[in-house]
């Protein structure tokens, strides 16, 4: 790479005083064929001065909001460099996009204004000490976007205009920093899912993310794109390459076309004699169940957003119909009347009455009914996992049980067990089986300390902590605390841990077995957090119960969709009615 010295800088016609009798064209023409190609500069340090000649494209403020515009030259023949370089400086003040001029002035590295998590880019700029504006006979070619077929080096076209050809897919959508994601090459995967954290494969994935991610920004996004379901098709993307802190970027100097993802009418379908679901209701609390006691603390706002969170969750529960449905983030408000899991189940009951149904809708507890934990329980954390079942369809064998013990209670939610048998045609009962309803620890880091801190490997905080519950759940449901006497258990539920991270992997090393691999179902995803896709809501079986398996699916009413749709912004059906997709699973346990 070419360094120019700040002493050949100008062109040698400016030192001489017979120069200045030449005509204004010939000095522009001579001077310009003195200027320093753009790209030759990007990988040199600061100069003393330079020139430089181009096409001024786009205005970009500095981070101090001191006049600034891009300008870009023919290039240099090298495209590993950048042809733009941003001009600063009051003398910038009076460009304008189109224009044709000489900038004379010190080169440097700029910082844009912070975007991305905080933390700011650079650019090269150039402090314009003397900007000219060049003649008719010394014109530059019109700068044209650089067109794209794939993801390309984005160092190599920071401040270049763009056209994207290829297609991309919308990722995420960040309405209050007025950001949306896109990718090359179809969704982003979180490396957990598919990799062990800190192996050399879930680093390549990591890599690959960010190779095929960018950051679309500007005025002209459009309130579309942020109502798009994630999945999204967006094409015609024209912009400034602009760095982030993050990753590349590109702000866009026209809307873009945007073909919507489809929603999913229907719930999936799936075989067998009795369905499982799993379920993260994001937070369902009422209040003090009487219409009052709100803000909640997590969930709703007011009575109002209350009943639309209510009805969005019975839609999709209702639609679903399973048989049994484990339960994610329900308020810790006991087992009365008045509690938030009465109160669903009620709310199951009408849906049914409505539709001519059985309103046969129960819960398990872990006592006896009216249930003494009728204030809290099981465990104090704030939120807890609840069990609901269709008691024509299947019975409860016994009490459920509870493991309250190490890390379950203060971090991981109070696993809940309960035995059922299925109810057949003519009095047929099938065996006993087991659904275990888990919430693990938050990869949050607060009050992380130790081992649990971020080991800095992709798999966040409180990994350890998630680990030791896998292997105290393990060890505690084969001691049968729910005395059904069988070998068909299932664990379900939000593990908060993606299906390689290590939580996970010491569950399948006991024998428990993924029940989307055993069903065969392709790149399975319930949860999407910073745009790539993942699987935090897990459905493990044993061996005996993965026998019987005949189906399993995810219903993707909610990952994919934007907050838009949520209950708060008054979003109908039950899209979005949680942050998480559920889960449904289909096994034969009737006698045939």
């Amino acid at each position: 790479m070419t360094r120019i010295r700040p002493a050949l800088a100008f062109a040698p016609c400016l030192l001489l005083a017979a120069c200045a009798s030449a005509p204004r064209a010939d000095r522009d023409a001579a001077a310009q064929a003195q200027a320093v190609p753009i790209g030759s500069l990007q990988a040199g340090g600061d100069a003393a001065q330079a020139r430089v000649a181009g096409t001024v494209t786009a205005a970009l403020a500095g981070a101090d909001g001191q006049p600034g515009w891009l300008l870009q030259d023919a290039g240099d023949g090298d495209a590993a460099t950048s042809d733009a370089i941003w001009v600063l400086g009051p003398a910038a003040a009076g460009l304008a996009p189109g224009q044709n001029v000489q900038v004379i002035g010190r080169v440097h590295r700029a910082a844009l204004a912070a975007a991305g998590k905080g933390r700011a880019a650079s650019l090269l700029a150039i402090d314009a000490e003397r900007i000219e504006p060049m003649r008719a006979r010394a014109r530059l070619r019109p700068v044209a976007p650089v067109a794209l077929s794939a993801a390309p080096d984005w160092n190599a076209l920071a401040g270049m205009r763009v056209r994207i050809d290829a297609p991309l897919v919308l990722a995420d959508r960040d309405r209050e920093r007025g950001t949306v994601a896109v990718a090359f090459d179809g969704p982003l995967w979180q490396p957990g899912e598919r990799a062990a954290p800190g192996s050399e494969a879930a680093r390549a994935v990591a890599a690959d993310n960010l190779r095929r991610r960018l950051t679309l920004s500007g005025e002209a996004l459009g309130d579309e794109a942020y109502r798009a379901r994630s999945g999204s098709a967006v094409s015609a993307v024209e912009g400034i390459a602009l760095p982030r802190a993050d990753g590349p970027g590109l702000r866009l100097e026209r809307a873009p076309t945007l073909q919507p993802a489809p929603r999913p009418q229907q719930p999936p379908r799936v075989d067998g004699q009795v369905r499982i679901a799993a379920f993260n209701l994001e937070n369902l609390f009422n209040g003090d169940g009487r219409g009052g006691g709100f803000p909640t603390p997590r969930g709703a706002r007011t009575e109002a957003e209350f009943h639309a969170q209510l009805a969005k969750l019975v839609e999709t529960i209702h639609a679903m119909n399973p048989d049994v449905a484990a339960l994610m983030e329900l308020e810790n408000d006991g087992y009365g009347p008045d509690s938030t899991l009465a109160q669903l189940v009620a709310a199951l009951d009408r849906a049914d009455a409505a539709a001519g149904g059985a309103q046969d809708w129960r819960y398990a507890a872990p006592c006896k009914q009216p249930c003494a934990l009728a204030v809290r329980g099981p465990g104090d954390n704030a939120i807890r996992v609840g069990l609901i079942y269709r008691g024509q369809r299947v019975a409860a064998r016994g009490l459920a049980a509870t493991l309250e013990q190490g890390p379950f209670g203060p971090h991981s939610r109070v696993p809940l067990a309960q035995a059922f048998q299925a109810l057949g045609a003519g009095g047929a009962r099938g065996p006993a089986f087991v659904v275990a309803a888990n919430h693990f620890k938050s990869k949050g880091c607060r009050d992380a300390e130790g081992a649990d801190r971020d080991q800095g490997d992709g798999a966040a905080c409180w990994n350890a902590l998630r680990s030791d519950s896998a292997r105290r759940l393990d060890a505690w449901l084969k001691t049968d605390p729910t005395r059904s006497g069988g070998a068909l258990t299932m664990i379900v539920g939000d593990l908060n841990a993606y299906a390689q991270e290590q939580p996970l992997r010491e569950l399948y090393a006991a024998g428990w077995q993924d029940a989307f691999a055993a069903a065969k179902v392709a790149s399975p995803y319930s949860y999407v957090y910073d745009g790539e896709l993942g699987r935090l809501d897990h459905a493990l079986l044993s061996p005996a119960l993965a026998a019987t398996l005949r189906g399993a699916a995810e219903w993707h009413v909610n990952a994919d969709e934007p907050d838009s749709a949520g209950y708060r912004n008054g979003g109908a059906g039950p899209w979005r009615s949680s942050d998480h997709d559920p889960v449904l699973l289909g096994f034969d346990l009737l006698p045939r």
